[in-house]
Parts: C-alpha cells; structure tokens; sequence
C-alpha cells in the first residue's frame, strides 16, 4: 500500500550517513535508496512510497520509506 508525504530531505550524519524524510507533521523516514535527484538537504517534496517493514539498517531513525515518486514543493 502506496503512502503519500510531504515534507523535507535531511542528511543524517549515524554511521556512514543516511537520507531522511521530515513530514510536516514532524515524523522522521529514513529513505531508502533515495534517488539521486532527491538526495539534497532541504529539499521541499511530495513523496509516494511504500513503508518497508523487511528492512533493517544502522541508523533506525524512523519507518524505512522506498520511494516510488517524488515531487519537488516550492
């Protein structure tokens, strides 16, 4: 099942570095495989993806979000 969420891309420094989503309801995703283009800090988006509980990783920020869209917000 698709979710879709708005709000901003961080760079989080936990071992070797994860990207993160911020919603603008301040709930934390890491993201997973982020696409290249949505790999810069602060940018403002639209995100359709999917949450995946078979994922682990280091840095357990947040629910592991795989994107499936994105768009960018002014």
């Amino acid at each position: 099942m698709s979710i879709h969420i708005e709000g901003k891309v961080e760079r989080r420094g936990f071992g070797p570095g994860t990207w993160a989503l911020v919603s603008s309801s301040g709930d934390t995703y890491e993201l997973h495989q982020a696409p290249h283009d949505l790999q810069k800090d602060g940018l403002k988006v639209k995100v359709r993806g999917q949450i995946r509980d078979d994922v682990m990783t280091f840095a357990m920020i947040g629910p592991v979000l795989e994107v499936q869209s994105f768009e960018l917000m002014e």
